[in-house]
């Protein structure tokens, strides 16, 4: 039987096991709000073929996160647990360094400094397993906090605009949500590949919006964006606030990537399937290539990650609060480095 010391942080509860083979974890074992969450020392993950241990420095928070946390949708809990999380640690989003490599990995090594996102084991802890396939390595110039806020945001946001958009150099597209950490990648993605771009966000973010790169900003507290007439090549949708009419009306092509309610989703997409209009609803999933293809933009200073926030991983339950009050302004942080050091 290990011994085990309790304390109170927050407002969550600290489950210190002592055991050299432990790690400390945001855990998760019901569904509810940040409240459920606890920081614990569980076993570290087993290393399976493909992928790689990691020694986590850093993390975001994502909507995912809370989502997950909370069990919403409820169709959600069929693929991460019906009565109760199948997954015991929460976390997507991460950046570290590789402390072992399982078999048939190819590229990485023990000691690269990495970057990437898992929902199979959970990021938010000293240690993750991933697979290999879902990591990139970081260019030595940057920074495991910058690298953190990437995965699942800059993915999402590269994947809409390039892969399923399609957009090219010279062509318009409107991010609806365009302050949020999705929506400020995607200004600045679309940038650098040349694109011309509107954002729409509230009057009190219009001028980060524009310190993106936004050519044109909406503001939609001032300028009801149901009854916006301008045409753009495509729409991008962080929001999921749109209705098949919007898309219709503003845009040659729309790509949605989010969603008021599964009600609005579901009406929308229907509608879509019963027209010719292309309307793609997509779900990223994070590669090697596209984390690449980031990281280089990043090099580069052509996208650049806003922090709003940053946290120790004993704050994460107030981190994930945080976003879930859906204001944030870019991107939320948290360093485990910090927690470590204590």
């Amino acid at each position: 039987m290990v011994a085990q010391s309790r304390k109170t942080l927050a407002t969550f509860e600290i489950i210190e096991p002592v055991s050299t083979q432990s790690m400390k974890a945001i855990t998760k074992y019901r569904y509810g709000g940040p409240e459920v969450l606890q920081l614990k020392d569980i076993e570290k993950p087993e290393l399976k073929e493909g992928d790689l241990l990691i020694r986590v420095m850093a993390n975001s928070a994502n909507p995912a996160d809370w989502h997950i946390m909370r069990g919403e949708p409820v169709l959600a809990r069929f693929a991460f647990g019906l009565l109760k999380p199948k997954v015991e640690v929460l976390g997507c989003d991460f950046a570290g360094v590789v402390d072992a490599v399982g078999d048939g990995v190819t590229g990485f090594r023990a000691g690269d400094r990495v970057f990437g996102e898992t929902l199979r084991t959970g990021a938010f802890a000293e240690f993750t397993a991933v697979p290999a396939k879902a990591c990139a390595k970081m260019p030595d110039e940057l920074e495991f906090i910058q690298m953190a806020c990437i995965p699942i945001a800059g993915v999402t946001a590269l994947q809409a605009l390039i892969t399923h958009g399609k957009l090219e150099k010279g062509q318009s597209v409107l991010i609806n949500g365009s302050s949020g950490g999705v929506g400020h990648f995607a200004v600045q993605i679309a940038k650098a590949y040349g694109a011309k771009v509107t954002g729409v966000c509230s009057s009190r973010n219009r001028d980060f919006v524009q310190s993106l790169g936004a050519d044109e900003v909406i503001a939609y507290d001032e300028q009801n964006i149901h009854q916006y007439s301008g045409k753009h090549d495509l729409v991008l949708d962080t929001h999921g606030n749109l209705t098949f009419q919007d898309y219709l009306r503003m845009g040659r092509q729309g790509v949605s990537i989010g969603f008021t309610s599964m009600g609005h989703m579901l009406r929308t997409q229907l509608r879509a399937g019963f027209s010719k209009y292309s309307l793609t609803q997509f779900t990223a999933e994070a590669n090697t290539r596209d984390l690449e293809t980031l990281a280089a933009l990043v090099l580069e200073g052509k996208v650049i990650p806003h922090i709003e926030k940053t946290y120790t991983a004993s704050e994460i339950p107030q981190a994930i609060a945080y976003i879930e009050a859906m204001r944030t302004r870019g991107k939320v942080a948290m360093l485990w480095e910090e927690e470590v050091e204590k």
